[in-house]
């Protein structure tokens, strides 16, 4: 069956010229918007580049004789935030002084909003009551995170009992602080057309209070994509209980009230002639700039699809206009795949289900950057890599986290056994793909690429062809539903059961 808003940047940062250090690019796998933004010359800002400089006034001073000293400190900040952390981390060991400026906060912010996007940061303070942070120790943190705590969400006991039910192949997408869930199928094959919400603001205390929005909405579907582009929700295809593909595209737009509580109003996109070919079981992210991709999926006939597609929307919302991308080389055909921003114009592709009905586990980077659409294939070998054995997945979900790496969830294997474990593509590990691909072939990048998390708190059950979202700080996950197995013939499918579990997964750090 997530757009980073332009970064906060230093006011000392002025314009910078191309830089093509394939290093310095693994680093920086954000969009240009989120790199640290020469020409940015932010008055509000200036109070914190003194507090930096404040920081390192009183420390020793280095060897005269170094060119390096003689440069200005708000100089060399800037160059600190061209480098990666690695590189930052050396040249702290210089000197005293060096030392010094590397270890202050305010740089480690904006280290922070370089390469985990300014909404991370932005989230992660407003959580804290924008209280002073020690931005170089929850880096560091983060970098070496190695476990998930799960914890299984209740109703709210107070609120009228009302609540989804199980499903599978549904969406879920975190908006305007909500949680919002669409559609699905369900026991008997059947569709579901319902649009439910649950506002995750500030006050939110694992106790949820799903409210059922009963406006105009697509008709009843499941195997959809659904993606976030600023506030707005935007829906394609799916497939409905009769088998029938779909093409339209649906705009959703969330809104919380102090009065009238939360509403979502649907509208269907005008895209024109030139739209994708009817499909569900297919992959999508939004990516910056008003633009959503999809790839493959189930066409009609049940035959899998390998074409990729762009869709711009008009600044108001109301229009659309979908451009198809042939390049080669390119991934094959596939369903129940993942299509994950990973910042900017560049995405992920993992996994999913192939021709043959096997499953899959090869990755993919694309990047549409200047109208110029390139795929690249990262190789890599399951045997280089501990317990890799069970990466090869479909029906999972992988999600963008704080430290702009991917969480992947779930899924089954070609023999339908279903996962309960956490596996995290590290990205800074995943060269640019305007690095040479015989780059990308090496023992050192296996070894940093794939890590499997520990479990903690509550044990997920086994499922497949859930949905998961992160929240605006990318530290919080939440996960819906999925085929589960049944009690009696776990491998049959007639023992398939669908679960209306919502988990709440959090990376663990120790703040």
């Amino acid at each position: 069956m997530e757009n980073l808003p332009s970064s906060s940047s230093p006011p000392w940062i002025q314009k910078k010229t191309k830089n093509r250090n394939p290093y310095f690019t693994m680093n920086n796998l954000h969009s240009k918007s989120n790199k640290p933004s020469f020409g940015a010359h932010c008055h509000n800002n200036h109070s914190q580049k003194k507090q930096a400089m404040a920081e390192t006034s009183t420390s020793s001073s280095c060897n005269g004789s170094s060119p390096l000293t003689q440069i200005a400190q708000d100089h060399l900040f800037s160059i600190l935030l061209l480098l990666p952390v690695d590189s930052i981390l050396s040249f702290a060991m210089t000197c005293k002084k060096f030392r010094a400026l590397t270890a202050s906060d305010t740089l480690w912010e904006y280290i922070c909003q370089r390469d985990w996007g300014p909404r991370s940061v932005e989230a992660f303070k407003v959580s804290n009551s924008n209280q002073q942070l020690p931005w170089m120790r929850i880096y560091k943190q983060v970098s070496g995170v190695d476990s998930v705590y799960c914890h299984r969400l209740c109703a709210d006991p107070d609120a009228e009992l009302v609540f989804p039910t199980p499903r599978a192949s549904h969406s879920l997408n975190f908006v305007s602080d909500c949680l919002v869930l669409f559609g699905g199928g369900c026991e008997g094959g059947r569709h579901l057309d319902d649009t439910w919400v649950a506002y995750m603001g500030n006050d939110f205390q694992r106790l949820l209070k799903w409210q059922r929005i009963s406006s105009g909405s697509p008709s009843g579907r499941f195997g959809h994509t659904c993606a976030v582009i600023d506030d707005c929700l935007v829906l394609f295809g799916g497939i409905n209980d009769n088998g029938s593909r779909q093409n339209d595209t649906w705009v959703g737009q969330v809104a919380f009230h102090e009065t009238l509580g939360i509403t979502l109003s649907w509208r269907l996109l005008v895209v024109g002639d030139n739209a994708p070919p009817q499909r569900g079981a297919h992959a999508a992210c939004c990516i910056e700039g008003r633009k959503m991709v999809i790839h493959g999926g189930i066409g009609r006939f049940g035959v899998r699809l390998s074409d990729t597609w762009v869709l711009e929307l008009s600044e108001n919302f109301r229009t659309g206009s979908w451009c198809e991308i042939v390049t080669q080389p390119s991934p094959a055909a596939r369903s129940g795949h993942t299509l994950t921003c990973i910042g900017g114009t560049r995405t992920v592709l993992f996994g999913g289900r192939g021709l043959g009905y096997d499953v899959l586990h090869d990755l993919w980077l694309l990047d549409i950057c200047e109208g110029q659409p390139q795929w690249l294939q990262v190789l890599y070998e399951l045997q280089n890599i501990p317990g890799g054995v069970s990466l090869p997945r479909v029906g999972h979900s992988a999600t963008l986290i704080l430290g702009g790496r991917l969480l992947i969830c779930g899924g089954e294997d070609s023999y339908r056994h279903r996962k309960n474990d956490f596996w995290v593509l590290d990205i800074t590990a995943v060269p640019s793909i305007t690095v040479q691909p015989t780059m990308l072939n090496s023992m050192q990048l296996f070894a940093k690429m794939w890590k499997r998390f520990k479990t903690k708190g509550h044990i997920p059950n086994c499922r497949s062809f859930h949905r998961a979202c992160a929240d605006q700080s990318g530290r919080c996950l939440f996960m819906f539903g999925g085929m589960v197995d049944g009690l009696l013939q776990p491998a049959d499918p007639a023992g398939l059961r669908f679960d209306g579990e919502l988990l709440l997964v959090e990376l663990v750090l120790q703040l």
